[in-house]
């Protein structure tokens, strides 16, 4: 196989690199009728993400009617004093005190797909697409870790959100035309179909995790509300004690969009983390002996919360897969980024497994 080429940029996004080569570093575009500033500059970028700009740095009206039907109003939309009060909410889950609790389902969540990788090959398979495995792993860790959700409830919360997500990406192709909201679609109808489906779902869960915390099926409340469901619960039975003063707690429609917001970003992100690492490592042999960190995440008090959570699932993962096989990338791979909200392979990536040992 060829080398191949890490410079994206101009096949992800042609009209940015050629507007920056017309413009400068710094230009403002519109996009329908909003104005938008693009920034090239590094240096730039790292100011206006500071935390003194942080009340310009939200999301615009384009965006969160983007993602209404997708993940709704929670922490990855929401904006000012709203943003905030989510973000004091949800951020002790992912501390390192808590984190050292979620290290054993991450172990064992690895070792399962490490023995399904074992068994495929043993089977005389030694190529396996590898995206499809990293996707199911981490959705098996944030649905058994944060919102104690059961392996069949967990797929089926994926599956949604997946085709919900393509959908999302699609519809919002003609979000800059005004008044395109109000246009019958048939992916607008199909979202809508979708979101019932996956919020009737979260629901069910939801209720399940208080009837089992009410019971005392668990060792306490308190040992419930670890997880990141549990701390959504507890917020919410917080505002419901206080008669529903005050705008900012959490109601029964904002945990289920966090629960969307958190299963969406906590397990889409880390698969593709591990995707492109595990492709990374495969094309270039050599690193695997001296496997070293690239783990990038937005800058600015809305980095991603759940960074400390990703960097130590990521570590566990590899370090578990390397001391398991050596990789080599497949002659069947087609290198070929794709944006669809997230940075994906298009035709995913298959990989050549050599076993070291057996778990």
């Amino acid at each position: 196989m060829g080398s191949l080429s890490h410079n994206i940029v101009g096949r992800l996004l042609p009209h940015y690199v050629l507007w920056s080569k017309k413009f400068g570093r710094l230009f403002v575009y519109w996009y329908g009728s909003e104005p938008r500033v693009c920034v090239t500059d590094a240096g730039m970028v790292r100011e206006l993400l500071s935390s003194k700009h942080a009340h310009v740095t939200g999301k615009s009206w384009l965006q969160r009617q983007g993602a209404k039907h997708f993940i709704g109003r929670g922490l990855l939309m929401a904006n000012g004093a709203t943003w905030s009060h989510q973000r004091h909410v949800v951020a002790p889950a992912f501390m390192a005190d808590k984190l050292k609790g979620r290290v054993g389902h991450m172990v064992e969540c690895t070792r399962q797909t490490v023995r399904a990788l074992q068994e495929a090959v043993a089977r005389g398979g030694n190529e396996v697409e590898m995206s499809a495995h990293m996707t199911r792993l981490a959705g098996d860790v944030i649905a058994r870790t944060e919102f104690d959700t059961s392996y069949e409830t967990g797929k089926r919360i994926f599956h949604l959100i997946e085709e919900l997500q393509r959908l999302t990406a699609r519809s919002s192709r003609y979000l800059w035309v005004p008044g395109s909201q109000y246009f019958p679609s048939k992916y607008r109808r199909e979202m809508k179909r979708l979101n019932g489906e996956l919020e009737q779902v979260l629901k069910e869960s939801i209720q399940r995790n208080r009837e089992i915390a009410d019971e005392g099926r668990r060792p306490s409340a308190e040992a419930c509300s670890r997880g990141l469901l549990g701390m959504l619960l507890a917020e919410m039975e917080k505002k419901e004690n206080a008669f529903g003063h005050g705008e900012l707690g959490y109601d029964a429609q904002t945990i289920i969009d966090e629960c969307k917001t958190f299963f969406f970003a906590g397990h889409e992100t880390s698969a593709l983390l591990l995707t492109w690492a595990i492709m990374l490592l495969a094309t270039h042999p050599e690193w695997q002996d001296r496997a070293g960190r690239f783990l990038p995440f937005a800058a600015g008090p809305r980095n991603c919360v759940g960074q400390a959570y990703a960097m130590v699932e990521a570590k566990i993962v590899l370090a578990m897969l390397l001391a398991s096989f050596r990789f080599g990338i497949s002659d069947e791979y087609r290198h070929a980024p794709v944006n669809v909200l997230t940075l994906r392979p298009r035709h995913g990536v298959p990989v050549r497994l050599l076993p070291l040992r057996s778990l």
